[in-house]
């Protein structure tokens, strides 16, 4: 088989598609999950080259009147706030350049956060209260903003709620919120406009850049919203309270047009789909899909995994798969998976646990299609060096680039090679899940008599565990280069006429 560049050309062309910036979003109840856990989901992606860092930023003391300034960092907007006094440690997952757009993290007071998904306001709604384009407040804020200071998930919220409201959001946005009592989604409308639900304890909640929660009752604790979010919508002519009935927030703030059909619709009906097999609605249908859903099943964190890999591979929509018989750049539904995700994650919180183990997130850099989910545990005290390493350029010693470069490779000839990435990363990953449970066990144990020897525990088992992935991946990166070899030398061997030499 001739190795073509046109392959590769095609694989990069898949990476810098459709929208700049685009993710898929998965929330899970803890009555929905199997074990009991709050479950959130998330693909980042923009673009391959953006290599990620992981990050652990110590809890510090600030003055009074000191600053957090997005400029700083030299990041997308001039927005601006103030430090708490007692900054709590937390984790974050950032873009190499700035520093900023943390993606996935957790604090000291065990709160998470994933941000964000990109959604959009409608187009007329936006011209009355435009996003704060100049000093609002971006994805690449929010974590760094809220986890420093929020004691719990609704806090958090109402924190970042109180931002959109007098500073304004600088765009669209989406963002997961959890600790170890409730989970939260909150959304934008227009600037400064914003609503926030908690998810009902026995359900889902799928997004795939669109604004997705509708119902609003602002007499219920289990929700939260801008102060006159009903009033706004009614005053400019976006939601009449006699002809439209009950309000519906994506009605009256979010666009649902052609753009969303095949881009953000069928990603949407693929997640339900796959937890509600028997589920039947039409593919482009987006705004009546279910905001809420109780699964078939409870939902495991394999199952998120596998929703995060998804690219039309299986069911209904495998003529959609874009990858399997041949890179395809130009099939209209987009997918889950796509090779410019540069991490996944799924975050999991078990409030049973210890919080140093309760509180765990699983993390995939790049495609996660062809990448490992890794297990970070809340109480990993460092990471490796090379963990911060990473630019736009290739290298041999950052995390990032070690899982990049496999997958790039594999790209280029997918339908050959991704299986020998794909059974040794499940093997992994059945292994880790089993080693796991092991140590757990035997944490839980360990931590009621000596914390201090526990936590040792957990630090030796996870480094192990994630220098055994890095490992797998620079073996199967040889294994696949071996392959390729073996290809392109059968292809253009150029022997003599007997074959010899």
């Amino acid at each position: 088989m001739k190795f073509r560049t046109s392959i590769l050309t095609a694989a990069l062309s898949m990476a810098i598609a459709g929208s700049a910036l685009a993710c898929t979003t998965v929330v899970v109840g803890e009555g929905a999950s199997a074990d009991g856990s709050f479950l959130i989901a998330r693909s980042a992606d923009s673009s391959a080259m953006k290599a990620q860092h992981m990050v652990k930023h110590p809890a510090r003391t600030y003055k009074k009147g000191d600053m957090y300034r997005t400029q700083d960092y030299k990041g997308a907007t001039d927005f601006s706030y103030p430090q708490p006094e007692q900054a709590m440690g937390y984790t974050t997952v950032p873009n190499w350049k700035t520093q900023l757009h943390g993606a996935t993290g957790f604090n000291d007071a065990g709160v998470g956060i994933s941000g964000t998904e990109s959604i959009f306001a409608r187009d007329d709604a936006l011209k009355l209260d435009p996003y704060n384009e100049k000093t609002g407040i971006t994805e690449d804020d929010i974590l760094d903003v809220l986890l420093p200071r929020a004691k719990t998930a609704r806090e958090a919220v109402e924190i970042l709620g109180s931002i959109i409201e007098t500073t304004g959001a600088g765009e669209g946005f989406g963002v997961a919120f959890v600790d170890d009592k409730e989970i939260w989604y909150l959304e934008t409308g227009t600037g400064h406009q914003w609503l926030a639900q908690r998810t009902p304890k026995d359900t889902y909640f799928a997004s795939g850049n669109q604004g997705r929660l509708q119902k609003y009752d602002p007499k219920s604790p289990d929700f939260l919203a801008s102060k006159n979010l009903v009033q706004w919508a009614t005053e400019n002519g976006f939601y009449d309270p006699k002809k439209d009935g009950e309000f519906n927030f994506s009605k009256a703030y979010t666009r649902d047009d052609e753009r969303d059909r095949d881009y953000n619709d069928p990603r949407v009906w693929q997640i339900q789909k796959m937890l509600n097999p028997s589920l039947e609605q039409k593919v482009g249908d987006g705004r009546n899909f279910p905001v809420y859903l109780k699964p078939e099943k409870k939902i495991t964190v394999e199952d998120l995994k596998a929703i995060m890999r998804d690219h039309y591979q299986t069911g209904e929509l495998q003529s959609h798969d874009p990858y399997t018989k041949g890179l395809r750049g130009d099939e209209p539904y987009r997918p889950i998976s796509v090779f410019r995700t540069y991490e996944a994650h799924v975050m999991q919180v078990r409030p049973w646990l210890p919080d140093e183990i309760g509180a765990v997130t699983y993390v995939a850099m790049g495609m996660a299609d062809l990448s490992v989910f890794v297990p970070y545990y809340h109480g990993l005290n460092a990471y490796p060096a090379h963990y911060g390493q990473g630019t736009d350029k290739a290298d041999s010693e950052s995390l990032y680039w070690k899982y990049r470069k496999l997958q790039t490779l594999v790209m280029t000839d997918y339908p050959k090679l991704h299986g020998v990435v794909q059974k040794a990363y499940a093997d992994f990953e059945r292994q880790t899940a089993e080693a796991q449970k092991t140590f757990e066990d035997e944490y839980v144990k360990v931590f009621k008599q000596d914390p201090k020897k526990a936590d040792a525990m957990l630090e030796d088992f996870n480094q192990g565990v994630m220098a055994k992935a890095e490992a797998l991946a620079e073996d199967l990166t040889n294994q696949v280069f071996t392959i390729r070899t073996k290809d392109i030398e059968d292809a253009n061997f150029f022997a003599n006429r007997s074959k010899k030499d």
